[in-house]
């Protein structure tokens, strides 16, 4: 893609369009849309999972799983347990087709349904790509339902009133990519 298909298609998904493997799909829900259907680069999901610290036997959930691409990498590399959250049935069905291609259905489960009523008390950390504006509304949730130590990483947007850990920037497709890395505090009886 040149840079002018590049721009075209950056303005279309600031108007809030799904990608959907490289085409325009406008999503006439807005409660569902929290951001465009993006994945993110492997090494940053690689990356993403690094910072988090992510061990083995630990509970990562992916809010916004897409593809299901973070899952599959927590479970093969990291050995960790992969819950993702998608609202779309087709990203649904090819994920968990892939997952069962690649024998990881005891490691890996993708829930369809809208992340922002997930239960997220049994993760360990938590993924995101969404816009700051979805991490807004999801901020609440977060706060409700992750333990202390819980660690939460956005890819490119922050979580407005939280101040993260780390900061840290990785090169993939010709950009920097910020991940913001959070640490659940303690809660104060």
């Amino acid at each position: 893609m040149n840079l002018r298909g590049f721009l075209i298609v950056a303005a279309a998904a600031a108007l809030s369009p799904v990608l959907v493997f490289g085409q325009m799909k406008l999503d006439t829900n807005p409660v569902k849309q929290l951001a465009p259907s993006v994945a993110s680069p492997e090494n940053v999901v690689e990356r993403m999972l690094d910072v988090a610290h992510l061990k083995p036997g630990e509970t990562l959930y992916d809010l916004g799983s897409g593809d299901g691409r973070v899952l599959v990498m927590a479970a093969q590399r990291f050995g960790a347990k992969a819950v993702g959250i998608e609202i779309s049935s087709s990203a649904v069905k090819s994920s968990q087709e892939h997952i069962r291609r690649l024998k990881l259905d005891n490691q890996v489960k993708i829930i369809e349904g809208d992340l922002l009523q997930a239960d997220l008390s049994s993760a360990d950390v938590v993924t995101l790509y969404l816009l700051t504006t979805s991490n807004d509304l999801l901020r609440p949730n977060l706060e409700k339902y992750l333990k202390p130590g819980a660690r939460v990483v956005s890819h490119d947007y922050q979580i407005r009133g939280w101040i993260p850990t780390r900061t840290e920037r990785v090169h993939a497709l010709r950009r920097e990519h910020t991940l913001y890395v959070y640490e659940m505090p303690i809660k104060k009886q």
